[in-house]
Order: C-alpha cells, then structure tokens, then sequence
C-alpha cells in the first residue's frame, strides 16, 4: 500500500517538489543519487540519499501546527534512530534562496 501512496505522491509532487528535484535527479548535486517519495519502514520521505543517509524533507505551513509538530519530532526521532540525518528546509526557503537550500544539503552530506 505504501509504494502505491508513494507513486501517487511522486505524480502529484508540490511545485517546491519540482524544483527541488530538479536538482537532485540524476545525480546533480554533487554526485550523490537522491530518491524521491522514498518508503523507510512506515514513512514515505521527501527525498532521500541513501549513500549518505540524508533525508530532505520539505515544509510547508501546515508543518507549524502543533500536532504536525509532534508527529513531525516522532518520525525525526524514528528516522535518526535508524542513522539518517533529517534536514527540513521550509517550502518558502526553496521559493526564494535556492542557493542557501544547496548549501545546508551539502553542508549536511560533509560536503564543502
């Protein structure tokens, strides 16, 4: 059920999706292979670099509500216990500093 969720999410990515993504596939940020709407265990990520185990998720408003907020810090935690780094860049961060968004998902991949 999981993968069909994540092919639904991948066809009906946000504009901030696209853009990002744009310069994640194909190996375009430093090399490094990212998958996107990737399933890890019960959570679909954003996208997610499996060599360096880093996951990017992007945030929207919703994200500021309280109840986001815990589940956002539970599956953090889940994820960190299983070795990933989360890095979460806010969809207005993508909209207007894309060079600082490339710069903290390099920083976080000990890259620069």
């Amino acid at each position: 059920m999981k993968n069909h969720i994540a092919r639904v999410l991948r066809k009906n990515q946000t504009p901030q999706e696209i853009k990002l993504w744009s310069l994640l596939k194909n190996k375009k940020l430093a090399g490094l292979k990212f998958r996107r709407q990737h399933k890890i265990d019960k959570y679909i990520v954003d996208f997610c670099c499996l060599e360096k185990k880093l996951i990017i998720e992007l945030d929207g408003g919703q994200h500021n509500e309280e109840k986001n907020i815990i589940k956002d810090k539970q599956r953090d935690k889940f994820l960190h216990d299983q070795g990933y780094v989360v890095l979460r860049i806010w969809n207005n961060e993508v909209n207007e500093n894309m060079e600082g968004v490339v710069d903290k998902m390099l920083e976080s991949c000990n890259i620069k």
